[in-house]
């Protein structure tokens, strides 16, 4: 598979799951540069990457550490061998790591891991260090979270999407909208009338360019718009924007540029709103949950041992699921998926997230009443 990873959704269960994964691998400490970290993207040969380990062997021989020799030489072997129960390459690539991960020196404990990330590999990588090199796999965990950006000024129009942290640019703009300086022979009133009929274009035209990007777009999460603040108080206060992508403004910031540098600006203005967005459908769910809890009890549940018995019986609605239960994740939403239950994973980064941690990590919204 060569598809590029931009284009692959990576649903927030697995990119938890991938968390989970990068946290037990941060835990091991090498005494020395021992730990030996490799990637394999996507599509390339697997019997290439066994044959370099194999040459890294045989240089790891000149090491003069004698402990360090040997752990180096035997983490390689350990990852080697493991490799060749791979039929070839994933789809998606792999990432493997290796090494002696005993806590107490003198003692042996070579393990291995391998990982077929949720979305393909770009990057070839053999490392030996005294921590696993896990940046790759942390880069693909962030939110990918998909927002549009427009930023604007009575002359210039910019509409770009954010992905994680990647500003793509998709369209820009020029107006024809003349200086404030008036043509000769023109009345001022006369000037002053096709003005502003220029600028009402310039904002229906890239009103127009907005509904084109955004209206279908399903996995948009809302709209930043930003720009000197005279000009979007006039855009978004008037009737240029469609409904539903009104709606879908999540912020609006004062900004100095209209180009690149505006992008950029409006990005960083906007973190306290995009951070707020990341967590806002997990407060919705939580909130429901506890105005159920207050109104409507029986249509609710807590506890692992009483959520576990409702979703058994296919009682379940939504589940809900503290991040810090996600070992659990796979084997839960299996079960789920046999009854059409829904299932969010609600972080501790809220008051909301915190209380279901407190309360044992399990809820859930029931579709009918059950005597458990």
């Amino acid at each position: 598979m060569t598809e590029d990873k931009e284009t692959i959704k990576m649903n927030s269960k697995q990119r938890l799951m991938l968390r989970h994964f990068i946290g037990d691998l941060e835990k091991h400490r090498g005494r020395h540069t021992e730990l030996v970290s490799v990637y394999v993207p996507a599509g390339y040969d697997l019997n290439k990457i066994i044959n370099h380990l194999q040459q890294e062997q045989g240089t790891a021989s000149n090491i003069k550490s004698a402990s360090t020799r040997n752990n180096v030489t035997n983490a390689l072997e350990k990852m080697i061998q493991h490799l060749k129960l791979f039929k070839g390459t994933p789809p998606n690539g792999l990432s493997v790591f290796s090494g002696n991960v005993a806590e107490r020196e003198g003692v042996q404990d070579y393990q291995v891991w391998s990982l077929e990330p949720p979305v393909p590999l770009n990057i070839r990588m053999y490392r030996c260090d005294k921590e696993f090199v896990l940046d790759p796999l942390k880069e693909m965990a962030a939110h990918e979270d998909v927002y549009g950006m427009v930023v604007i000024d009575r002359r210039d129009a910019t509409i770009a999407l954010l992905k994680g942290k990647t500003i793509v640019p998709l369209q820009r703009t020029h107006s024809e909208v003349p200086g404030k300086m008036k043509a000769g022979g023109q009345s001022a009133p006369r000037f002053a009338r096709l003005r502003e009929g220029a600028i009402r274009d310039h904002y229906k035209k890239v009103a127009d360019y907005i509904q084109e990007q955004f209206i279908y777009m399903k996995e948009l999460k809302g709209i930043l718009i930003g720009g000197p603040s005279t000009t979007t108080n006039e855009f978004v206060n008037h009737d240029f924007l469609n409904p539903e992508i009104k709606h879908k403004i999540l912020a609006v910031k004062d900004l100095s540029y209209t180009d690149e540098f505006g992008l950029q600006e409006l990005l960083e203005r906007s973190q306290d709103v995009l951070a707020e967005a990341e967590v806002a459908k997990e407060k919705v769910a939580m909130q429901k949950f506890f105005h159920l809890l207050a109104t409507k009890p029986e249509m609710v549940s807590y506890g692992e041992k009483q959520v576990m018995d409702c979703l058994a019986m296919g009682a379940i609605d939504l589940l809900l699921i503290s991040e810090t239960k996600a070992d659990n994740l796979e084997k839960l939403e299996e079960e789920a998926l046999k009854f059409a239950t829904n299932v969010e994973v609600i972080s501790t980064e809220t008051r909301e997230g915190v209380q279901l941690r407190d309360m044992g990590g399990y809820a859930a919204i029931l579709r009918f009443p059950v005597q458990v």
